[in-house]
C-alpha cells in the first residue's frame, strides 16, 4: 500500500505536495536588532525570538526572485525573524544553529502564489510591486499602493566554495495566519552563493511595513549579506502547532 499523496487545488490548478522551486536567486541582508522589539512585533505568534546575544535577535531582509517552480515566475520580499522551536527556551550564538525562521512580511508580485501561499502554508502574502537594477550594484525596492516598504542595495559578496553550499539543507519554517501558527518544512540547495560582513544598504519608507521595521531599530548597517546565483527548493504541507 502506497502513501497518500497531498494535492491542492489553487485557480484550478492542481499542485502535488511537495512543491518544487527548479530554480530561484536570493539576496539576503541580517540585521541585529533588540529582542525585545522583535518579541513584540511576532507575539501574536505564540513563537519567542531566539535571544542569540544579551538582549539581541537576528532579523532578515531579503529578496527571491522565483524563476522556474511550480508556483511560476515571481518576486518575493521576506521579514524573518530567527525564533526558537516551540518549547524551547535556548539562548546564546549555538542556539541560532537550531533556530529558525518565522515569515512576519511577505509581498510578491503574483496572484497565484499569493493564493497559493496563503491556503497552503499560512503565509502571510500580500500583492506589491517590485522594481530591480543590476548595476552597478544589486538593489531593489518593494511597494505597496504607491507606498514604498523598503530597498535594499547589496555590495558584491566574496564567493563560497560550492563544497560548502551546495549540500541540500533541511529547514523548517513558521508561519501565522487566522489565528494560527504553523510549520513548515522545506530543504534548500544553493549554488553561486556569496557572502561579506555588512554589505547591504536598507531605505524604509512610508508603508506600515516599514513603520514597523523602524520600530527594530532600522535602518542601521547590516551585520552580514549574501547571495545565491542559483537555488533549488522544496516545501512541504504545513503542519498547525497552534
Amino acid at each position: 500500500m502506497t502513501d497518500s499523496v497531498s494535492q491542492h487545488t489553487i485557480a484550478g490548478t492542481v499542485l502535488t505536495m511537495p512543491v518544487r522551486i527548479r530554480k530561484a536567486d536570493t539576496h539576503v541582508a541580517m540585521f541585529s536588532v533588540s529582542a525585545a522589539a522583535a518579541q513584540q512585533m511576532i507575539d501574536y505568534s505564540g513563537l519567542r525570538v531566539c535571544e542569540y546575544l544579551p538582549g539581541r535577535a537576528m532579523t532578515m531582509l531579503m529578496l527571491v526572485r522565483y524563476i522556474d517552480g511550480d508556483l511560476g515566475q515571481y518576486h518575493e520580499f521576506g521579514t524573518a525573524v530567527m525564533v526558537n522551536p516551540p518549547g524551547s527556551t535556548a539562548r546564546g550564538p549555538r542556539a541560532l544553529g537550531s533556530a529558525a525562521a518565522f515569515i512576519h512580511h511577505l509581498p510578491v508580485n503574483q496572484s497565484f502564489t499569493l493564493e497559493a501561499g496563503q491556503r497552503i502554508w499560512g503565509f502571510p502574502k500580500i500583492m506589491a510591486d517590485f522594481n530591480t537594477r543590476e548595476t552597478p550594484k544589486f538593489d531593489f525596492d518593494v511597494s505597496e499602493n504607491g507606498k514604498l516598504i523598503a530597498g535594499i542595495e547589496f555590495g558584491k559578496g566574496l564567493p563560497l566554495p560550492s563544497s560548502l553550499t551546495s549540500k541540500p539543507q533541511v529547514l523548517t519554517t513558521y508561519s501565522h495566519r487566522d489565528g494560527v501558527t504553523r510549520e513548515i518544512p522545506w530543504e534548500m540547495r544553493n549554488s553561486g552563493m556569496r557572502a561579506r560582513l555588512g554589505g547591504a544598504r536598507l531605505r524604509l519608507g512610508d508603508h506600515p511595513y516599514a513603520d514597523e521595521l523602524r520600530k527594530l531599530g532600522l535602518p542601521k548597517r547590516a551585520l552580514a549579506s549574501q547571495s545565491s546565483a542559483n537555488v533549488e527548493m522544496t516545501f512541504g504541507d504545513a503542519k498547525e502547532i497552534s
